[in-house]
């Protein structure tokens, strides 16, 4: 499969979440590319109307990159619950209500579990799973995916990472997402496996990270 290149020297992130773009912009800071955010530049949230973890973020990147006229990189990421038939999954941030209250979230999956008998770590089996797109004004956009697997926890641990962190425990880890450092977080997350693909792709960058990934190029 052949994909483009990124040769410019500027990007947008295309997300108004804090987190998420801090995480972005530390992943894909060594590149030495300038990034800004969609809220920076005052562009509108697009309504996410996709079936997809993928849909969402070619809507994100596409409004982003049309509004700005820079290529712009958008990532749609949630938490699939087993238990839950795969909920709160592209819902994960509206579980957070209009005052993005995590809190409230993890407790619905806590509650949603509870319901469900999911007493055992077995039972309790989740994924992050992200989509990350990268879109041209030109239309062209390439979509990257990652996941990674693990247990939810009760009560949260850690006040680091932000939306469902701490409540998840990756598989094999001692430490939830919401307890480890921003570095070790960035070794094994969704995102990080995301990235790796449209580094590899799309930056030309090694990555040794060939697992958990898959990637397709789309134009249009």
């Amino acid at each position: 499969m052949t994909h483009r290149s990124f040769e410019g020297d500027r990007l947008v992130v295309a997300s108004h979440n804090p987190g998420k773009v801090r995480e972005i912009a530390d992943l894909i800071g060594p590149l030495g590319i300038d990034t800004v955010s969609a809220g920076e530049l005052g562009l509108p949230e697009p309504e996410e109307t996709g079936k997809t973890f993928v849909d969402n973020a070619l809507i994100k990147a596409h409004a982003a990159a049309g509004a700005s006229g820079l290529p712009a990189l958008a990532d749609d990421s949630g938490l699939a619950v087993e238990a839950l038939g795969g909920d709160p999954g592209i819902y994960s941030a509206r579980w957070a209500g209009p005052g993005k209250d995590f809190a409230l979230a993890m407790r619905k999956v806590e509650d949603g579990l509870h319901k469900a008998g999911a007493a055992t770590p077995e039972a309790r089996r989740g994924a992050f799973v992200c989509a990350l797109a990268l879109a041209w004004p030109d239309g062209h956009a390439e979509v990257f995916e990652g996941t990674v697997e693990g247990t939810l926890v009760w009560p949260p641990r850690g006040g680091q990472g932000f939306g469902y962190d701490p409540m998840f425990l990756a598989d094999g880890e001692a430490e939830t997402f919401g307890e480890m450092e921003p570095a070790a977080k960035h070794a094994i997350s969704h995102r990080a496996r995301a990235f790796a693909a449209l580094m590899r792709h799309v930056f030309r960058a090694d990555s040794d990270d060939r697992d958990h990934d898959t990637a397709v190029s789309r134009a249009g």
